[in-house]
């Protein structure tokens, strides 16, 4: 099963130094950091695609237990430097977001940013089965990905729609919200025109 990082990689716009893709922007993302700010993240935090840590580092530094999953082990290795350098305790570990239920264990939070929005609707499916069985009853997942509303320029892929996402939380989500914002980017100076949406699983 191809895995949601590959599509990133394989339409990155043309010019984009490949090793640092326009979501590394070495920070948390602006709309995910006030959800830790205003307290909304809680228990066990598992950030899916974390690549170099932020959105993880950011779970530890609230007091959070956080895991990191990604399949860039290059990205791992600066994650788990960023962690050393800054003292925090987080976990880092070489997962397929496909397969994520076979990590066996159980979330209170967990944090997407940009992945979902990278899969193909039967993908979709079967990662959020995968997410839903990971999250505790109650449990929250809260997601960043690029909207349709985006017009400038360069184009960014993996555009979602309202009715997209709608479509995507039926069975086993309540869908709380899906609010506008603005996905930071190291490619885009006002940034990208994004969706926060949170979920709660039932």
């Amino acid at each position: 099963m191809t895995s949601p990082y590959a599509h990133h990689a394989a339409r990155r716009p043309e010019g984009l130094d490949a090793a640092r893709p326009p979501w590394d922007i070495g920070r948390p993302q602006p709309a995910l950091l006030a959800l830790a700010r205003n307290g909304a993240l809680c228990g066990r935090v598992l950030d899916i695609g974390c690549g170099t840590g932020e959105h993880t580092l950011m779970a530890a530094a609230v007091g959070l237990d956080a895991t990191g999953i990604d399949l860039a082990a290059g990205a791992l290795r600066i994650a788990g430097q960023k962690a050393r350098e800054r003292g925090l305790t987080a976990r880092f570990l070489r997962h397929d977001a496909l397969r994520v239920g076979e990590l066996g264990e159980l979330f209170d939070t967990v944090l997407d940013s940009l992945v979902l929005h990278a899969l193909d609707a039967a993908d979709r499916a079967v990662y959020l089965d995968a997410v839903r069985s990971v999250l505790r009853p109650e449990g929250k997942l809260f997601v960043l990905g690029y909207s349709d509303r985006h017009t400038g320029q360069p184009a960014v892929p993996h555009k979602l729609s309202r009715s997209d996402i709608t479509s995507c939380f039926t069975d086993g989500w309540v869908l709380e919200s899906v609010q506008p914002t603005v996905c930071a980017s190291n490619l885009h100076a006002d940034g990208v025109a994004a969706w926060l949406i949170t979920c709660t699983r039932i």
